[in-house]
């Protein structure tokens, strides 16, 4: 009796969850299943986790946890067709509530109702490992320790049951999603094959100078992904080292004549303090002359040591990119910035390169992105942003091949599970 009215529940998920997709959607998932039922050993029956796990790269606590997700809690081990069509109805279909209600339960790998600090570390891990493997397929956890702390600095605890520990509430994760997109981006696409092009697996490209040694670099690429969470896919491509104050000297004219008349419109600053502290900002418009604010609302500032947020604008005003040279005026400050208001920036750097300021902003509802308002660069990169036509984006992603190689006459399922010409951007 009790199967049955489990059965009939099944039954009817299933059926209202197949009105979310067309015949042919459905029918492409149908395919997906049975081929993968083919290697389970399962007489075709069904998707064990180990072939799940293989297909979808996803591994370790996260891993695990999606499985149980989307074979509804039975711990059998068997994922079925009517699973995958009700778990991407949900998660691919459902509201902006529904999917982030479905990615905060994956969270809890313990599944024990608290999402605990722990709980989010060994979902990082998981992540990271994910998105860098083709570079350091021996990677260990400790690898990723900074990175993971940053992130995790940005998140809120307020949910208490008694315990020893604060756990993330619901409205927590929603408000670290906001400043963490690359992460939400990754988590809101975990039905789908690990590919180059899959939402959250973009790590730009960084291009310098043979002559410049990797660890001189300030931007590291953990770091890119983290900033590269808040673009579109096209500028995910190649990052170019323009200035680096070390390199090319501390001198505002020297920044702007390596950042002018490049052919690319916008660029990364990456800035590291006295402090220690790691932060910039992300120019949607060219470095260039003005006795005012200019910009659009794609600029962004960031943090990403010791903490990794992205800041976007609010709409509270229009007070976006700053950049005045030999002006005479205490009323236009001579450097380069972002947001707040005239002597009460964002982040603002001087003309001399060597201090500057970063408040409290409305303009991005951003926190001083330092330990103290008043800073003194110790390091300035500047990275343009190289524009990737359509063509240029395609080439670049299928020189990298695909993890599906394993797969072979499953090559066609990118397709099937909506990954070919489909992104969240």
């Amino acid at each position: 009796m009790g199967n049955s009215n489990s059965s009939s529940s099944v039954d009817h998920r299933f059926t209202s969850a197949s009105r979310a997709f067309t015949q042919k959607k459905l029918d492409d998932l149908k395919s997906l299943s049975v081929s993968l039922a083919s290697k389970s050993q399962s007489n075709d029956q069904y998707v064990s986790y180990p072939v799940f796990q293989e297909y979808f790269g996803l591994s370790g606590s996260l891993g695990e946890r999606i499985f149980e997700m989307v074979t509804q809690h039975r711990k059998d081990d068997k994922l079925t067709f009517e699973d995958l069509v009700i778990a991407k109805a949900t998660y691919e279909k459902g509201t902006d509530d529904e999917i982030a209600e479905f990615i905060y339960q994956t969270l809890d790998v313990n599944g024990n109702g608290v999402l605990t600090r722990p709980d989010l570390e060994s979902v990082l891990v998981v992540i990271l490992k994910s998105v860098f493997s083709t570079e350091s397929s021996d990677a260990e956890s400790s690898d990723y320790k900074e990175m993971v702390d940053a992130l995790l600095n940005a998140a809120t605890f307020s949910k208490s049951d008694g315990g020893s520990e604060k756990g993330m509430s619901f409205e927590d994760f929603r408000s670290w999603c906001s400043l963490v997109p690359t992460i939400r981006k990754f988590l809101g696409s975990l039905l789908m094959p690990p590919s180059t092009v899959r939402p959250g697996y973009q790590v730009p490209h960084l291009l310098y100078e043979d002559s410049v040694s990797s660890d001189r670099l300030l931007l590291k690429k953990e770091y890119a992904w983290h900033i590269g969470g808040a673009l579109p896919h096209h500028e995910l491509v190649e990052w170019k080292l323009l200035y680096h104050s070390s390199l090319h000297g501390q001198s505002f004219n020297t920044f702007l004549g390596h950042t002018s008349n490049t052919g690319m419109s916008s660029s990364v600053l990456i800035i590291k303090d006295a402090e220690g502290c790691v932060y910039g900002g992300y120019a949607s418009q060219p470095w260039e002359r003005y006795s005012d604010f200019y910009g659009d609302m794609k600029s962004f500032l960031f943090q990403v040591n010791p903490k990794a947020a992205i800041y976007r604008p609010t709409g509270a005003n229009n007070n976006i990119q700053w950049c005045a040279t030999n002006f005479t005026s205490e009323n236009i400050p001579n450097g380069i910035g972002f947001g707040g208001k005239i002597n009460h920036f964002g982040l603002f750097i001087s003309a001399s390169f060597d201090q500057g300021q970063t408040f409290e902003c409305t303009t991005f509802g951003s926190p001083s992105l330092s330990k103290t308002s008043r800073i003194q660069p110790e390091v300035i990169e500047c990275w343009g942003v190289v524009q990737a036509s359509n063509e240029q984006d395609t080439k670049h992603n299928a020189t990298k091949g695909t993890v599906l190689e394993r797969f072979k006459e499953d090559r066609n399922m990118l397709k099937l599970v909506g990954m070919a010409g489909n992104s969240n951007d």
